[in-house]
């Protein structure tokens, strides 16, 4: 996650995050990615079952009911856990979470346990009654995905209609006092509406959207010809830089980041650098306090039937199972092969990604699309966009 407008604009300084000592029980939600300690957030899938068929898909979901689910017994056992592990924010995902019948229930047992609860969601079953019911649990944030304008967002979530429910789940949000916040995953089908995008959070005025770019994984895993080439994407992350400078310039100010490509950091750190040395030295101290990709350190995954995983788009490689052990003994057992060397992947990485000048900034990207690619999960990551010369490497690995 790679904090545009903190690190371009100068929304966060290095100093705030040492404020709070850089643990995540102290720090605000805007620092948790600066934090030291890197106690994960956990991604909870918490159902599979979704009302839309999202062509991007990373658990493949569908309107149906999916055998298996924890009960809310097994999910309040995992909300107290992850309390007492100090896992700083669970995230309620799917699927879609609203079709969860005790998604209520479930995040006011975070919230009253000093979690901070937030949820994923395709906007479109949030009524005002159930606006209003997430703003009594005390969520603290609702992420709304939004893979375009109107044609193209329901094309891609297959359901006409689909924008337009997202939207009015948004306004109930709004009007609800939740903050809201946009997802949108680049493509080739979307990456022309990303302007519109930001017209929007303009218009509505949405305080915050992530940019995802493409993972490999689920039905996502069909768009691997559909992802952008290297080029497209640095012109897209321009575009995303310079629109959030425009909105930063004229007094109204947005949260923007990308997600899932720390190639990001430093693609934004060499610009700043060109442009204004001073400010490059703050942006690359942040950059190191974030420490790229956290997969199996500070992000982590547990699946609708309790399986654990390095993160969600990783879910052929399960750690085991929060129905006979505790996430927290799950997630810090380092016999586990695998689980051990994401705790220190830097060591792992090949080619590229190992002889990489800014290795300790992006931490070898997102191992799981350079397995999906190559079939070797150390190999370098394919949607690694920097030239051999960015990255200080001698020589094409």
């Amino acid at each position: 996650m790679i904090g545009i407008s903190k690190l371009y604009c100068g929304t966060v300084e290095p100093s705030d995050a040492l404020r709070y000592g850089r643990k995540s029980k102290d720090l605000p939600s805007h620092l948790l990615q600066f934090a030291e300690d890197k106690k994960p957030v956990v991604v909870w899938n918490c159902t599979r079952r979704c009302n839309l068929k999202c062509v991007h898909c990373y658990s493949h979901s569908d309107n149906q009911a999916y055998p298996d689910e924890m009960t809310t017994d097994e999910g309040r056992a995992l909300i107290d856990d992850l309390t007492r592990f100090g896992a700083p924010v669970i995230l309620f995902s799917g699927g879609e979470p609203m079709m969860r019948h005790d998604l209520l229930e479930l995040a006011r047992h975070a919230t009253a346990s000093g979690m901070r609860a937030v949820i994923s969601t395709n906007g479109t079953l949030i009524s005002k009654e159930k606006a209003e019911q997430l703003k009594e649990v005390g969520l603290s944030y609702v992420g709304v995905s939004l893979d375009g304008l109107r044609e193209t967002h329901d094309k891609f979530r297959g359901r006409v209609g689909a924008f337009d429910d997202a939207l009015r789940g948004i306004r109930n949000c709004q009007e609800a006092g939740i903050k809201v916040g946009l997802r949108f995953t680049i493509n080739r089908r979307n990456a022309q509406d990303i302007g519109g995008i930001f017209d929007l959070l303009e218009e509505l005025d949405i305080p915050r959207v992530c940019f995802y770019h493409l993972v490999y994984a689920g039905r996502g895993s069909q768009l691997v010809a559909e992802d952008l080439n290297h080029e497209e994407t640095r012109l897209v992350v321009d575009q995303i830089i310079d629109r959030t400078k425009d909105l930063h310039e004229r007094g109204k100010p947005k949260e923007v980041l990308t997600v899932d490509n720390h190639a990001d950091g430093v693609y934004l750190y060499l610009r700043v650098l060109r442009e204004d040395a001073e400010r490059a030295k703050k942006v690359l101290e942040l950059l190191q306090m974030n420490e790229g990709n956290s997969s199996g350190r500070g992000i982590g995954c547990v699946s609708w039937d309790g399986e654990v995983y390095a993160d969600q788009f990783w879910r052929h490689h399960s750690f085991g199972n929060v129905r006979r052990r505790p996430f927290s003994e799950i997630w810090t057992d380092t016999s586990e092969p695998l689980m051990s060397k994401l705790k220190e992947k830097k060591l792992h990485v090949k080619g590229r990604c190992g002889e990489c000048t800014w290795l300790d900034v992006c931490a070898g990207n997102f191992r799981v699309r350079a397995e999906a690619v190559t079939d070797d999960l150390w190999a370098p990551d394919p949607a690694c966009y920097l030239t051999d010369e960015e990255l200080g490497v001698s020589r094409k690995s």
